[in-house]
């Protein structure tokens, strides 16, 4: 009798043990970017276009821990005269979690002048622990975020209803150290750029003692206000000069790009 109980609950046993064992993770809705979008910046430094930014997002048979991911690109490079003393060539990608928008993958290549870094981030979210491909681990709490995936994560936040002053933050690992990043809200504004004009969110980081920008003034970004959410314009000033990075050409966007003025 007492072996037929056994045999009867340890199914249920082993079953409850596995649900027990399950990871949950976080779902995050994406209404603001799809495969096929392709955005591209101009670097300008004065009135002069140093530079060249593209982020593109593609499909991928790759997987994270069984679950299906997207393919997140960006490319940086220098342009013309500039190339003649200090030439950058960079990539960076990032392979996206479909339904929680956090990374399982992260390449990193970087090429400006003399200097080199290449970096691959295995993020596993369910033991919470990054891999720096290099024999190092790192405990990371799960959705944690890399350089390129903070960019199309940012795009999911609810702005609906933000007034100024308003904080997000979540973390970011780059480097092998985990980063609070924090921007913050200060109002509407319309924002020319050779493309038109565009009614816009404006945001400012949330400086943090010891990092290189001193004060919020020191970057400013605009974000269309539209259910896009594209980065439009980011301004920071550097010791040598105001530096611009500003939308030039976009497609495949997901939805109307309705905070253009026509």
């Amino acid at each position: 009798m007492k072996n037929y109980v056994l045999y009867l609950t340890l199914p249920f046993l082993l079953f409850s043990l596995t649900k027990s064992e399950e990871v949950k993770y976080p779902s995050v809705t994406n209404a603001s970017f799809q495969v096929g979008e392709k955005l591209r910046y101009r670097v300008t430094y004065g009135f002069m276009d140093a530079g060249e930014a593209i982020l593109e997002v593609k499909s991928t048979d790759k997987k994270g821990n069984n679950r299906e991911l997207i393919h997140a690109v960006g490319t940086g490079k220098t342009l013309g005269g500039f190339n003649s003393f200090f030439k950058v060539n960079d990539v960076y990608e990032t392979y996206l979690d479909k339904k929680s928008m956090f990374p399982w993958f992260f390449v990193r290549r970087v090429e400006e002048g003399k200097y080199k870094l290449n970096q691959d981030y295995t993020f596993l979210h369910h033991k919470s622990i990054v891999n720096n491909g290099k024999g190092k681990e790192f405990k990371a709490p799960m959705g944690i975020q890399d350089m390129i995936s903070s960019f199309y994560y940012a795009r999911t936040l609810d702005f609906k209803d933000m007034k100024p002053g308003k904080i997000f933050e979540f973390k970011c690992f780059m480097d092998d150290e985990i980063y609070t990043l924090k921007i913050k809200y200060t109002g509407e504004e319309v924002i020319h750029i050779r493309k038109g004009k565009f009614n816009c969110y404006k945001f400012v980081p949330v400086v943090q003692t010891g990092r290189y920008f001193k004060s919020e003034d020191d970057v400013n970004f605009w974000i269309t206000k539209d259910a896009n959410k594209i980065p439009i314009l980011v301004k920071a000033k550097i010791p040598v000069g105001i530096v611009k990075l500003h939308l030039v050409e976009w497609s495949g966007l997901k939805n109307n790009l309705s905070s253009k003025i026509k």
